[in-house]
This record gives C-alpha cells, sequence and structure tokens, in this order.
C-alpha cells in the first residue's frame, strides 16, 4: 500500500522515508541500533572491537563530509563524538550483556544526549548560514549603493548645469531588463517635470547615451516629484517578436500593443477611447494593425469589425484562411475569422458604419433596465454583450477627403465617435503621417486619446508636437527603426516604444487559438444590425475576397466608355509609388468615378465622337513634361475646378499637407500655364481666378 493510499484511508501516520533525520528520530535511530547489534553480537559471540572499529569509521566519515560542506567545527565534533559513544557502549553492552537495567538505562541517556547535541548543532549551522546571507546580501547592497549614489551625483550635476535646475535624487532603480534605469527627483522651487523634458535631447547627448537611448523626464509621484527614465541599452533597433502565448484578454482590463525601452508592457484602453495610429510608408504600420487585431482576437469581449477600402488588404489574412477551410482546430469544429466583420468596398463599409450606428442606438433603448441596475451610464460589457472594435486603415485621410462618396462615409464615422462611446463602440484610425489636416479635426483630437506614432526615421508630415501636445522632448531622430515610435495614452504619457512584430504564420496560429473565444453578437445588437450584419459572411458579399482578375480601372484593361481613365497620369509599373504618386492615384480614382469618358481630340479614330461628351483632360497628355508631382496635383486641382475656376490660395492651400507648397509658386504656375494656353485668367484684381482651357468660356472674335 502506497503512502497516499495509507493516508486517505487514515490506517495510521504517514512515514515519508525519503525524508532525512531531525534530533528526535536521528537519536532514536542510533539508539535502536546500537542496542540490535549489541544484542545480536552478544547472542552471536561477536567480537567486541568490530563495534569500535565500525565507529571510528563512522566518526571519520561524517567528518570528511563535514568538511567537503564546510560545516562548523562544533557540527563535527557532535557527529564524531555521537559516532564514538555509540561504538563505546555496543562494545560494553556486548561484553557484559544489553539487557540489563544498567545498560538499557544508560543507553536512554546517550540517546537524549545525542539528540541534544544534534539540535544544538542544527540552530548554530541555521544561525550561521542566516548570517552568511545577511553578510552577502549586506555586501551587494553596499556595492549597489555606492553605485546608485554615483549615477545620483552625476545625473544631478548633469541637471544642475544644463537644466540650471537644482534637483534632489531620491531614489535609483535599475530595470529588471538592465537596458537602463529610473531616477526619483524632486526638483526645488516648485518646478514641474516639463522643465526637465524639455532639455531631454542635450541631457541625453551630455550622458554619451547610445542612439536611440533617451533620458525622458515623467510626471512623479505627484506635481513636485519628476521620474527620470535613462536608457542605456538601445531596445529599438531589433525585432521585437510577439508573444507566442496566445492567452485571453480583455478590453476591461487593457491590450498590449508593444513594450516600452524598459521592457514594460505598454497598452491600450479602449473601453471609453478611441486611438489613432499614424507611420509613413515603411514604418511598420501594418505590421501594428496586424498586432492591435491580434489583440481584439485574443480578448473575450471584444468584436473587431474592419474598414480597409485598399482592398480589404489590412483584413484578409485574419478572414481567408478560416473562409477557404485551410485552418483546423484540435475538435474538428471549423474555424471563425479572426475578425468579425470585413469590408473592402465603399458600398459594404456602407452598411457596416449603418449597422454600427444601429446597434448604439438601439443598445441605448433596449439595455435600459441592465444600466440602471449596474447604477452606470457605461453598458456593462462582457462576452454576452461585447464591444465593437471598428478599425479604419487610412480612416484619418477619410475624414478629411473632399470626395462625396469619402465625405459620407466621413459623417457616418464621425457619427459612430460622437454618439456611441457609452454604448460600447470605439474606433481605431490610422494616417499615413501626423499632419494638420488629420489633426485639425476635433473629434479625432477629443475622443482619439490614444495615440501611436510609428517614425520609421520619416521627419515629413511626423510633428510629433501635435500628436502629443503638451510632451516636450520627443523627436523623431530617436526612433529611426521600423516598427518605433512613440504611444501615449491617458494612462501612459506618450514616451518611446517597439511595437511586436508578427508573423503571418502567427496570424493563422491566432485565428485557430482564439477562434471559440470570440463573443457572439448580443440578440439586441444582432436584430438592430438586421440582414446586412447576418449576411456579411454570404458567398455573394465575399466574392471580391477571391476576384483574382485585374482592376477594371488599369490602364490595360479599360474598355472604351468605361469610364474616365487618367492614363495619363500613369507611372511604370515597376516604379516606386511615392506618397504624391499615391495621393494622385487616388484623385484619378475619385474622377474615373464621377465623370463619363471624353474622346482624346488628339487621339486618331474613326468613331463619331459622343454629342455630349463629359469631361476632357486632354491637356494633360503634356503631364509628364511638368517639373514636379506638386505641379501636376496643381494641374489636376484647376482642372476639377470646372468652370467657376480657382485662385492661386486655394490650390495652394489643397496641396499644402501633402507637398508644402507656397502660395508664391502656385503663383509662378499659373503665369507660365496662362501663357502657353493652359489655363485663362479671367476677372480683375482681387476677383481673378484661374479657368483651365477645357472650361474656359469661348472668346468673342477680334475685329
Amino acid at each position: 500500500m502506497t503512502t497516499a493510499t495509507t493516508a486517505k484511508n487514515g490506517s495510521g501516520p504517514v512515514l515519508d522515508w525519503a525524508a532525512g533525520h531531525g534530533p528526535v528520530t536521528g537519536a532514536l535511530s542510533a539508539t535502536t541500533g546500537a542496542f540490535a547489534v549489541a544484542t545480536t553480537g552478544a547472542a552471536t559471540a561477536m567480537p567486541p572491537g568490530w563495534a569500535v572499529a565500525v565507529g571510528a569509521a563512522g566518526a571519520l566519515g561524517h567528518t570528511v563530509v563535514g568538511l567537503r560542506v564546510r560545516n562548523a567545527g562544533r557540527t563535527l565534533a557532535t557527529r564524531a563524538a555521537s559516532w564514538l559513544v555509540g561504538a563505546g557502549w555496543t562494545t560494553w553492552a556486548m561484553t557484559h550483556g544489553p539487557l540489563t537495567w544498567a545498560a538499557l538505562g544508560s543507553l536512554a541517556t546517550i540517546g537524549v544526549g545525542i539528540g541534544a547535541a544534534a539540535r544544538s548543532a542544527a540552530l548554530y549551522e541555521e544561525a550561521r548560514e542566516e548570517e552568511a546571507l545577511a553578510a552577502e546580501q549586506r555586501q551587494i547592497a553596499q556595492e549597489l549603493s555606492a553605485e546608485r549614489r554615483a549615477i545620483a551625483e552625476e545625473w544631478a550635476e548633469r541637471i544642475q548645469r544644463i537644466c540650471h535646475i537644482t534637483v534632489r535624487v531620491l531614489g535609483v532603480e535599475k530595470w529588471e531588463t538592465g537596458a537602463g534605469y529610473s531616477l526619483d527627483l524632486e526638483p526645488e522651487g516648485g518646478i514641474t517635470y516639463d522643465r526637465i523634458a524639455q532639455h531631454s535631447v542635450a541631457l541625453s547627448a551630455d550622458a554619451k547615451l547610445p542612439h536611440g537611448c533617451t533620458a525622458t523626464a515623467t510626471p512623479g509621484i505627484h506635481q513636485g516629484r519628476t521620474i527620470l527614465d535613462v536608457t542605456t541599452v538601445n531596445v529599438l533597433q531589433e525585432d521585437c517578436p510577439y508573444p507566442s502565448e496566445y492567452g485571453p484578454l480583455s478590453v476591461l482590463t487593457g491590450l498590449p500593443w508593444g513594450v516600452r525601452t524598459n521592457g514594460e508592457l505598454v497598452s491600450a484602453y479602449l473601453r471609453e477611447q478611441c486611438a489613432l495610429v499614424v507611420g509613413p510608408t515603411g514604418s511598420g504600420k501594418t505590421n501594428m494593425v496586424h498586432t492591435i487585431l491580434a489583440g481584439f482576437a485574443r480578448a473575450e469581449d471584444v468584436l473587431t469589425w474592419v474598414i480597409d477600402l485598399n482592398a480589404g488588404s489590412a483584413g484578409l489574412p485574419w478572414v481567408l484562411p478560416a473562409l477557404n477551410g485551410e485552418l483546423e482546430r484540435e475538435d474538428g469544429k471549423p474555424v471563425r475569422p479572426g475578425i468579425d466583420w470585413l469590408a473592402g468596398t465603399h458600398d459594404e463599409a456602407l452598411k457596416m458604419l449603418d449597422a454600427a450606428l444601429a446597434i448604439g442606438l438601439h443598445r441605448k433603448k433596449a439595455y435600459q433596465d441592465l444600466l440602471a441596475k449596474a447604477n452606470t451610464d457605461l453598458l456593462p460589457v462582457s462576452a454576452r454583450i461585447p464591444q465593437i472594435l471598428l478599425v479604419i486603415d487610412e480612416g484619418a485621410e477619410i475624414l478629411v477627403s473632399t470626395d462625396r462618396q469619402m465625405k459620407e462615409l466621413a459623417k457616418k464615422i464621425l457619427e459612430v465617435i460622437r454618439m456611441l462611446r457609452a454604448m460600447g463602440i470605439r474606433t481605431v484610425l490610422t494616417a499615413l503621417g501626423a499632419t494638420g489636416s488629420v489633426l485639425g479635426n476635433l473629434m479625432i483630437r477629443r475622443e482619439g486619446k490614444v495615440r501611436v506614432a510609428l517614425t520609421g526615421g520619416e521627419t515629413e508630415g511626423m510633428d510629433l508636437g501635435k500628436m502629443f501636445p503638451g510632451r516636450r522632448g520627443l523627436r523623431v531622430e530617436q526612433a529611426p527603426y521600423k516598427g518605433a515610435g512613440f504611444m501615449g495614452t491617458p494612462e501612459s504619457p506618450a514616451a518611446l516604444f517597439k511595437a511586436w512584430r508578427i508573423l503571418p504564420n502567427q496570424i493563422r496560429e491566432i485565428t485557430a487559438a482564439t477562434s471559440d473565444r470570440h463573443p457572439r453578437l448580443d440578440e439586441v445588437s444582432a436584430k438592430a444590425a438586421g440582414p446586412a450584419y447576418a449576411s456579411r459572411w454570404d458567398a455573394e458579399r465575399t466574392a471580391w475576397m477571391r476576384d483574382h482578375t485585374p482592376d477594371d480601372n488599369h490602364a490595360d484593361s479599360v474598355a472604351p466608355g468605361a469610364g474616365l481613365n487618367l492614363s495619363a497620369l500613369n507611372r511604370p509599373a515597376n516604379s516606386s509609388v511615392s506618397a504624391e504618386d499615391a495621393m494622385l492615384a487616388r484623385f484619378r480614382a475619385e474622377i474615373d468615378a464621377q465623370f463619363a469618358t471624353a474622346p482624346d481630340p488628339h487621339t486618331p479614330t474613326g468613331d463619331t465622337p459622343p454629342a455630349s461628351g463629359g469631361l476632357n483632360l486632354s491637356a494633360l497628355r503634356g503631364e509628364a513634361e511638368q517639373d514636379s508631382p506638386a505641379q501636376r496635383a496643381a494641374l489636376a486641382v484647376l482642372l476639377t475646378a470646372g468652370t467657376e475656376g480657382t485662385g492661386a490660395s486655394a490650390i495652394a492651400r489643397a496641396l499644402a499637407d501633402e507637398y508644402g507648397t507656397t502660395r508664391q509658386t502656385v503663383v509662378g504656375w499659373l503665369k507660365t500655364w496662362v501663357k502657353n494656353g493652359t489655363a485663362v485668367r479671367v476677372g480683375e484684381g482681387t476677383k481673378a481666378r484661374y479657368v483651365h482651357r477645357d472650361h474656359a468660356p469661348e472668346q468673342p472674335p477680334q475685329d
């Protein structure tokens, strides 16, 4: 019968035969062993000298072992004496008989003595060991204290010299990652942390920190204290792999998006806040979007909706493997897509936004009893009533677009942001840059308090002062690596961070691992969303995801009469696409969608031109001869102004965010175009405007 079985049945005490002897069991074992040897030796006429030899060997062996483990002399003497005394009694008992009262009484006395001596030696060894550990800790603390004092004195002198501020260093804490340390400062004279923060670059340079390392000042425990984080190891340069553990998360406890330079996780709390993520091409913004979607997929109380009008590319890796049956679960059940709804077209995006608005407005009425019971004005989000997080790739650009269709989307996006916070519907918008046009919308600035700026070393269009107002000392040069940048939340001030690098195979793994974790839309919300939501994965609604045919607007596949195609502005397929080219491409697509085709009068054709043409952009044949993309864009703005025309100021404003074009530059272009006949000047003085020649009024014949 095993020990566990014996304990379970309660048949007797549980004995651990593998455990070592204590003072009592050790003395008992020694005395019973000596009595057994003496009794057996007396009965068999064993030579008494054997007992003495065995005792001497035992004493010698324990002494050698004790010296090896560095036992105290008191312990060595106690153990050796126990062996020798036991051997002496055994020899005497074998000679005079072990069953006499004198023999038994002396053996009991020896046992008590051995137990007391063993207990005393054990206590002495414990005290000796504790003292050794304490001495070691004191030595380490003394060394650390000396190092901390040196760091404190160095930085107090540096801050006094550079910032002209006297500080008292209250503590120095080294980070567990070994990448730096933090100083708890108390500036004198009521000076706050921002006075030190504005000298961050100078302090970092004076400390000769490696590239990518900074000295960043943040608020302390109260307004009179400052925390100075000093990074000594560049952790931004290398990729930071996405964690391989895909455990459950919650929107209520924060969703991690990356790590700070000190190794701490930085999380986004999106129950009430919206988020804005900006990053130019090549900064790692797409990877950041996938990292965000991964956190949403792992959350047990989040449903993710994605709008990406760029062919749905941000959401396809989370959808197609599941829809195509490429993923399998261990229980054999089908794998659900990693996101709950994907819109890659304008019409699908409208359906999604209409559904979101309908859900939010209906929740306000249907859950009044629940809100009253919970005594709150915020809908209690859970797996039963999930939060809807709407990720809109390049959504900030949609909000500032002048296109009619985009304006329709922008209006609904702003309604979602403005009206549905309490009902658990929030947005995550992305943008190509932190420009005035993106951050000029009050709704984005007010609601999007979770902000990320992936710089990638790009300085154009990255105004960190507008992105993180009131936060000084942030410079693009501090994060010149892909996936590195700045992240700020209401809970964590803007500072350097590194976004996790998530690989395509991890997206598939997360999709499969979290399939049974995604909540279902609550019945109240599902009814409000209607058929548009229920049929979101129907074959005809998802056919575009599997359609690999070329785009109808491609220059090589445009049929006559299919709509206006600005093929003259196309670049070779193998040329690199810049931000200016991307803007022109969007402009061409918008023009193609709004205007009918007009034949190019310079193109020979045998067909009779239609009686009513539409917009004729034949003047852009010579677009390639223009000096710059900005000049080509200005000519396109002039063309779209139609018969009303436009002025130099309006054109400059339209190009300012993308190209930084000034009014004086545009005036020079307009004068040149008037001279070569591309444009016509109408009116004089302050009422003068310029009209493209295709829209210019016919001039009366001269006499």
